[in-house]
């Protein structure tokens, strides 16, 4: 758990809507997302200037600087031997304070010196901390610490050092035993207060007056165990904000802004702060940086003041944003494509968008990491970049299980649908629970925000009633009666209409581009393609991205290995097409399916693998599906088999072409690379090769290496010609791959 004075900030900044994210030195927090953040660790933070804070840690130049700015400081020297002590007593004469040049939280100091004796042990434990130290003469007064935040007074406490009061009765241990009982004490900084603890301090002011531990303190006698009355050290403090005279105030205000901090803690010495120090002959003691907040949050007496809110107001002041658009997408098929197409749109209208795939985290673009990257550690990268303004957040099951979504709510939401994949998987075992799961997303949406729904998919219809947020929804059928009540209700609507991307903002209507234009939708036919195409054409409306714009963008996302690599990648070769595709369970391969319905080959081949992981039924029914497509079917093997011997999702699979009334050739070759060479080696002329890819990085370089070997010759036998589909302008109705 965060230490008070950083849990004050993350408190306040959660009452002012400002995302926060743990960093991974874990005492570090990062306040709002992408080029709004801030970052602070405890009472440091990003606008806090380094030279300021090398000044207020080196008390010699810190006190120097003080002087020549008229700042009434204690008179003093900085010595590094016992020869040089004894020169400065000669000077300065008693009593002193002796402490380190660079040192914190009181440690190393000791007041009202009197004697050699005292002086020598004084600088001994000085030394420790520091290799030079600071012989001052001593001034009597209260301990009084201000804190400025911008430039500005805002809070005052006095200190008092860790103490025990005697009963008559009781030892000075029973005595620390009964404080350090109290509830609102802790280890160092976890609670308001610090515990006391026998440091060398208190063994010193012992041995001074002749105590020791077992000593039983006279009644109302106080014993104070520590020089320095700092609260890390078990001091307590009683807030005199309302007492500071406005000279002081003013003083306070102006040490901050000279030294440079822009969270000053200021040590005074004086009688009272409601006089002016050159009244009662007070000094300013040193100037601290990363003050601690306990005193002014939780004083044991007094009035507790909120000093996380000015700081806030100085890192986002009012108009200030904390947040960038977040645009989340969820579903069973299609989250890679969309999320990437989304991006590219929003690219486009110029954003600096960073976004997270299964194959990887991109940032305008550049790879900043590879691998499945769909979960909220990936998401958290991008939130993360400064140098992002937009997210798109590709959200896979596996990752929402895990560790949640990786923000605190979405601008935008997008579900693509919901089919039987991963089921029987960390108890997520029926279609109604997979679709509770994805639903997490859109529910995750912001209220003034939109979450994007396939209205062609009932399952992701229906969370339209969960959703506290506005609703977009996207559909094949213009004249679907659930497009039409969102309409008519002044609902904004994805349809595909008189082949054309039409957007209906409630009775307005843009027309987007004509689907044969938008390379993505491969001349229109690839209906899965057409419903990944609308739904990010909804999100990117949402965020004020104008149809002309969002119809530009689309006609130049050219799919590509490049640009969607292992989704709808067409190879071409002298004799033969090969298609490859991340279509890895039966609505992916469906959605092939319904594709290649619209083109003629001779042969078709196709090469399928099924996933350890996956329940035995949905790997009989890719099987079956794999034996209405092809005329051979080459069953090959995942690297991680996921809890499956080797050849046992093979003879799954064979069982699931078994069960189907068509007889396709079968052959099984377990290695992926070694499965696509057998079949582009034996492959007849006019054939599709159809790879369900898994290793993209290392099969699409080396397709692309063999084509680029090859002469590009196209024989008379190789017939492509498209066929139409019944409805003339109707496409088949396909699911997002």
């Amino acid at each position: 758990m965060p230490g008070p004075s950083t849990a004050s900030l993350l408190r306040e900044a959660a009452s002012r809507d400002i995302p926060y994210i743990q960093l991974e030195d874990r005492s570090t927090y990062q306040l709002g997302y992408g080029c709004f953040q801030k970052k602070i660790a405890a009472t440091v933070t990003s606008s806090t200037s380094n030279l300021a804070v090398e000044m207020a840690c080196d008390k010699e130049a810190c006190s120097d600087f003080l002087k020549e700015i008229s700042i009434p400081v204690a008179e003093g020297e900085v010595v590094e031997s016992v020869d040089e002590l004894q020169l400065s007593l000669k000077s300065l004469g008693y009593p002193l304070v002796i402490k380190p040049v660079s040192g914190n939280q009181g440690r190393g100091v000791t007041t009202n010196i009197k004697t050699w004796e005292e002086a020598a042990a004084a600088f001994e434990l000085a030394i420790e901390i520091s290799e030079r130290v600071i012989v001052e003469r001593h001034v009597s007064g209260l301990d009084y610490r201000l804190l400025t935040i911008g430039g500005k007074f805002v809070a005052a406490a006095k200190r008092t050092p860790a103490h025990v009061k005697g009963d008559g009765t009781s030892t000075i241990q029973q005595l620390i035993d009964s404080v350090n009982d109290d509830s609102g004490r802790g280890e160092n900084h976890d609670n308001i207060l610090t515990k006391i603890k026998i440091g060398p301090s208190a063994k010193t002011i012992l041995l001074q007056k002749g105590y020791t531990l077992n000593t039983v303190l006279p009644k109302n006698k106080i014993l104070y165990l520590d020089y320095a009355a700092n609260l890390s050290k078990g001091g307590t403090a009683e807030d005199v904000t309302d007492d500071v005279h406005p000279e002081i105030a003013m003083m306070a205000a102006r040490i901050g802004r000279m030294v440079g901090l822009d969270i000053c803690g200021i040590d005074v010495m004086a009688s009272t702060l409601k006089k002016p120090l050159s009244e009662t002959g007070g000094i300013v003691l040193e100037v601290n940086a990363a003050p601690g907040f306990r005193m002014h949050l939780s004083p044991s007496k007094g009035t507790p003041r909120n000093v996380a809110a000015p700081v806030l107001d100085m890192l986002f002041p009012p108009g200030q944003k904390s947040r960038i658009p977040i645009i989340a997408v969820t579903g069973t098929n299609g989250k890679t494509t969309t999320t990437r197409l989304i991006s590219h749109i929003m690219k486009g209208a110029g954003r600096r968008v960073g976004y997270t795939t299964t194959d990887g985290v991109y940032v305008n673009d550049e790879l900043i990491m590879k691998g499945d990257c769909g979960g909220p550690v990936s998401a958290r990268m991008v939130l993360k970049d400064p140098g992002v303004d937009t997210a798109v957040l590709e959200c896979a099951r596996g990752g929402i299980l895990r560790m949640g979504l990786g923000f605190d709510y979405c601008d935008v939401a997008v579900v693509t649908n919901v089919s039987s994949d991963h089921l029987g998987m960390k108890g997520i075992n029926n279609l109604d629970q997979m679709t509770s799961l994805k639903s997490v997303v859109p529910e995750s949406v912001h209220p003034s925000g939109f979450a994007v729904l396939n209205a062609d998919d009932e399952r992701v219809y229906s969370m339209r009633k969960k959703v506290r947020c506005n609703v977009v929804l996207f559909s094949l059928e213009s004249d679907n009666p659930g497009i039409m009540s969102h309409r008519e209700a002044g609902g904004i609507c994805v349809v595909l209409k008189n082949n054309g991307i039409t957007i209906w903002d409630g009775e307005s209507e843009h027309m987007v581009e004509q689907v044969e234009k938008i390379p993505l939708s491969f001349n229109g036919q690839a209906g899965f393609m057409i419903e990944n195409i609308m739904a990010a054409a909804g999100a990117a409306y949402t965020q004020n991205i104008s149809p002309a714009k969002i119809g530009e963008m689309l006609r130049i996302f050219v799919p590509s290995p490049e640009k969607t690599p292992g989704r709808m990648n067409l190879f071409k070769f002298t004799n033969y097409d090969l298609l490859v595709d991340y279509a890895h369970n039966p609505a992916g391969l469906m959605a092939i399916q319904n594709y290649l319905k619209n083109f003629s080959y001779h042969y078709k081949i196709g090469i399928v693998g099924g996933m350890g992981d996956r329940r035995d039924e949905d790997s009989m029914e890719l099987g079956r599906i794999a034996a209405e497509m092809f005329d051979k079917v080459i069953i090959r093997e995942d690297r991680d088999l996921r809890g499956k011997a080797a050849g046992e999702i093979t003879e799954i699979i064979k069982k699931g072409i078994a069960y189907s009334s068509h007889n396709p050739k079968v052959v099984a070759i377990a290695n992926e690379k070694q499965a696509l060479l057998y079949a582009m080696e034996y492959v007849l002329p006019g054939t599709l090769i159809m790879h369900c890819i898994e290793d993209i990085e290392g099969v699409i370089p080396m397709i692309q290496k063999m084509e680029r070997e090859q002469p590009y010759i196209r024989r008379k036998h190789l017939k492509h010609s498209v066929q139409s589909t019944q409805n003339g302008s109707r496409l088949p109705v396909g699911i997002n791959i």
